[in-house]
């Protein structure tokens, strides 16, 4: 298992088009081959701060999902970031 963590901080006034950007890919993203779950985020204490959690089931498949044309659209939409996202990659043990 696979587990990569996107935390965001978006800009106040860009926070509902990137929140709905992000809902509008969950759904199809779920469908990708390998992916175990793909859930967002918004954090208690500041609320321009957006997560998304994945689980996939081999590197090969998340290599997969990071040239997929899905990616390229959250990619896009990081655009609208305060600061560079930051990812985080664990590779568990089954």
């Amino acid at each position: 298992m696979i587990l990569v963590i996107i935390r965001m901080k978006v800009l106040a006034e860009k926070r509902k088009e990137l929140s709905q950007t992000i809902a509008s890919l969950i759904g199809s993203l779920r469908t990708e081959k390998g992916c175990l779950r793909c859930d967002s985020y918004r954090s208690m204490e500041d609320e321009n701060e957006l997560c998304i959690v994945e689980e996939w089931d081999t590197r090969e498949n998340l290599n997969s999902h990071l040239k997929s044309e899905r990616f390229k659209v959250l990619r896009g939409a990081m655009s609208l970031l305060q600061e560079p996202f930051e990812r985080v990659v664990w590779h568990g043990r089954d």
